[in-house]
C-alpha cells in the first residue's frame, strides 16, 4: 500500500505486524497476544490520522492510487453491465466509460470517469481526462436513457478534462458545455456521486444531477489546489494554503449547499477499505434514486435547473 505523508505511525505499525506474520510462519511461534495488541494500536492511530483531516490531506486522500474507481464500482455494485463505445463522430474516449447496467431491480445507465489502476490502464485511461469524444459519448449515452426512460447515475473523478492542444482544437470547451446541458435537461433522474476528484468543467460536465454526492474525504473545485497556488503565489508550494481556501471538501460544500449529501467513509478512507466505502455508495444510490421514482420529466428538469440557479442567487444575495 502506498501511505501517505501523514500516515507514517500507520506505515510503522503496518511493517511491524507484516515483520511479525513473516517470524511466526518460519518458526511457528504463538503471536496472536502480539497481533492483537499492534491490531489495536493500528487502529488507534488510523482514528487519530483520520479525526480532523486538512483540507490538502483530503486532497491527498481523493487523490489517492488505491481508491476505487468507475471500473471498481461497476463491478462491485452493479450487474449485467453493457458497456457502450465511441462519440459517434470521431473516436472512443477511454477516459468515459459507461453502459446500460441493472442496480436493485432496475435498470439504469452508470457513466463515469477512470483514472487507470497501474501504469499501463493509467495511460489507456489518459488518468481519467476526457477528450472532446468524451464528453460528446457521455451525451449520447444520456439521450439514450431518456430515450429508454431509466435513471443515470453519474461517478466523477477527474482532475479536469484532457488540457492539451487536440482537445481544444475538436471543441473541448463547447463539449464540456453541451454535456452539462445535456445534463440539465435530461428527463430521467440524476443522481452524481463525486468518488474522488471533482476537477474543473471536467466534472460538473457529469454532475449536474438532481442529487450530487460527495464521498466523505472527495473533492470538488474549479480548480486543483497547486494550479490556484501557481496563479496567486506564483509557486506549486503553497497548494496547502490554496487548499485551505477553495473550499472544496465535501463538508464545506454541503454548507454552501453545492452538494446535497455526504457518504461517510470507514475510518481510514476508501483506499484502505474498498469494499466497505463501495457498501455505502450502494446504500445512498439506492435511497436517492427512491426519491424521484414518482416525479414527472418536467418536474426533473425544473428541480435541477432551479437546484443550480439556486446557487447562482445565493452567491449574488451574499
Amino acid at each position: 500500500m502506498h501511505y501517505l505523508d501523514f500516515e507514517s505511525a500507520i506505515q510503522e505499525i503496518d511493517r511491524k505486524i507484516d515483520d511479525l506474520k513473516s517470524k511466526a510462519s518460519l518458526d511457528g511461534g504463538d503471536v496472536a497476544d502480539e497481533l492483537e495488541r499492534l491490531n489495536r494500536k493500528l487502529g488507534h492511530h488510523i482514528r487519530l490520522a483520520y479525526h480532523r483531516l486538512t483540507p490538502w490531506q483530503k486532497a491527498l486522500v481523493a487523490r489517492h492510487e488505491g481508491r476505487p474507481h468507475t471500473s471498481d464500482y461497476i463491478k462491485a455494485l452493479f450487474a449485467d453491465f453493457l458497456p457502450l463505445r465511441g462519440d459517434r463522430a470521431y473516436a472512443e474516449d477511454r477516459a468515459v466509460i459507461g453502459g446500460f447496467a441493472r442496480f436493485g431491480g432496475r435498470t439504469l445507465m452508470v457513466i463515469g470517469h477512470e483514472k487507470g489502476h497501474d501504469t499501463e490502464t493509467r495511460l489507456a485511461h489518459n488518468f481519467g481526462m476526457a477528450k472532446p469524444e468524451g464528453y460528446r459519448k457521455a451525451v449520447r449515452l444520456m439521450k439514450l436513457a431518456e430515450q429508454y426512460r431509466v435513471p443515470v447515475v453519474t461517478l466523477v473523478d477527474t482532475s479536469g478534462a484532457f488540457p492539451g492542444m487536440e482537445g481544444e482544437e475538436r471543441g473541448q470547451g463547447y463539449a464540456i458545455a453541451a454535456c452539462t446541458d445535456a445534463c440539465l435537461n435530461l428527463r430521467v433522474p440524476v443522481v452524481s456521486v463525486i468518488i474522488g476528484e471533482g476537477g474543473s468543467g471536467g466534472a460538473i460536465a457529469l454532475a449536474a444531477g438532481n442529487r450530487v454526492l460527495m464521498l466523505e474525504h472527495s473533492i470538488y473545485s474549479v480548480i486543483s489546489p497547486e494550479g490556484c497556488a501557481s496563479i496567486l503565489w506564483k509557486d506549486g508550494k503553497f497548494a496547502s494554503k490554496a487548499a485551505e481556501a477553495l473550499c472544496f471538501t465535501a463538508q464545506d460544500l454541503l454548507k454552501l449547499r453545492v452538494i446535497d449529501d455526504i457518504i461517510p467513509e470507514p475510518v481510514g478512507g476508501a483506499h484502505r477499505f474498498a469494499a466497505e466505502a463501495m457498501e455505502a455508495v450502494r446504500a445512498a444510490l439506492q435511497k436517492h434514486l427512491a426519491d424521484w421514482d414518482k416525479a414527472t420529466p418536467d418536474a426533473l428538469v425544473h428541480q435541477r435547473q432551479e437546484k443550480f440557479l439556486d446557487m447562482t442567487r445565493l452567491g449574488a444575495a451574499e
